[in-house]
């Protein structure tokens, strides 16, 4: 009977996706990102427009026959232009929120674990950087090169490391005095494998909650940017400068040019804090059955 119930026992990564399933919100902003993953990628397969050649003729048409969301001041179909759009935002948003967790994690860990004058130097970098604000590096270093989809990548990057850099930091501090890592490094272990097979597995839960904000805060990063002329040049486009492109049209109640791009950031950024939410939360279930047992 005692080996039935230990086998009926669910995992700790069982356990995690449970109470992620169970978070009702959670997967409400999982259904969400997948939709508009969807429309973003898919969508333009089963509606395609040309969204590189401008049509002056179709231009600033109300929603209609041929044209669901209407035209915007190019003559470019809004539909389209919102899938191409939401392509670019989530494609740099992704990729920059992804690189800049990866490296502030690994960053924080090394601090966090060595101390010392190691630990003092590296969170004074990460201090100064925080002391500036980061839109105003992101519109510093957006000015000085062209933009393109790897270097708004790497200027999102740039400032958005910083926070995972301190959190993981602080998860190292607490984790480098356990005994297990006491034992690694009397049996010969270096620093190394520590970081990389001790400390970022057991941070693993903090890391993943983090990456959705990072995540979120790259694509608004995107936005902002873009919102400021800063953007890809033509005929690129993203939701930002959609935004940017048709606020000179409110006064004369073409709303389509505003709220598609404006709706979809608002749900793509909720989505992700969602997400987010549900893993910590998720997370912690996972923590509090381990200190249990």
């Amino acid at each position: 009977m005692t080996t039935l119930a230990l086998d009926a026992t669910p995992g700790p990564a069982r356990r995690t996706l449970a109470a992620f399933a169970g978070n009702k919100l959670a997967l409400t902003g999982a259904l969400v990102l997948l939709a508009l993953l969807a429309f973003c990628f898919l969508g333009p397969l089963i509606h395609p427009t040309d969204q590189i050649h401008t049509d002056l003729s179709q231009a600033n048409l109300a929603p209609g026959a041929g044209h669901p969301l209407g035209t915007t001041d190019l003559g470019y179909d809004m539909l389209g232009r919102l899938m191409h759009g939401g392509r670019t935002s989530l494609e740099v948003g992704l990729a920059a929120g992804v690189l800049a967790t990866v490296f502030g994690t690994v960053y924080g860990a090394v601090a966090g674990y060595f101390g010392g004058w190691a630990d003092a130097a590296m969170m004074r970098v990460t201090d100064a950087a925080l002391a500036i604000p980061a839109l105003f590096l992101l519109v510093v270093v957006a000015t000085i090169v062209t933009p393109s989809k790897p270097v708004l990548i790497l200027v999102i990057a740039s400032v958005a490391w910083l926070s995972p850099a301190r959190l993981v930091r602080g998860e190292a501090l607490a984790l480098r005095d356990r005994d297990y890592l006491h034992a690694m490094r009397l049996m010969g272990g270096g620093g190394g494998r520590a970081v990389f097979r001790h400390i970022l597995p057991n941070a693993v839960g903090t890391v993943m909650v983090n990456a959705t904000f990072q995540i979120a805060d790259a694509i608004l990063y995107v936005a902002y940017l873009s919102f400021l002329g800063l953007s890809l040049p033509p005929p690129a486009a993203d939701w930002g400068s959609m935004l940017s492109a048709g606020i000179t049209y409110t006064q004369v109640g073409h709303w389509w040019l505003i709220f598609p791009p404006g709706l979809a950031i608002v749900l793509v950024v909720a989505a992700f804090h969602c997400i987010g939410d549900g893993l910590r939360d998720a997370f912690d279930v996972r923590l509090e059955n381990r200190g249990r047992s």
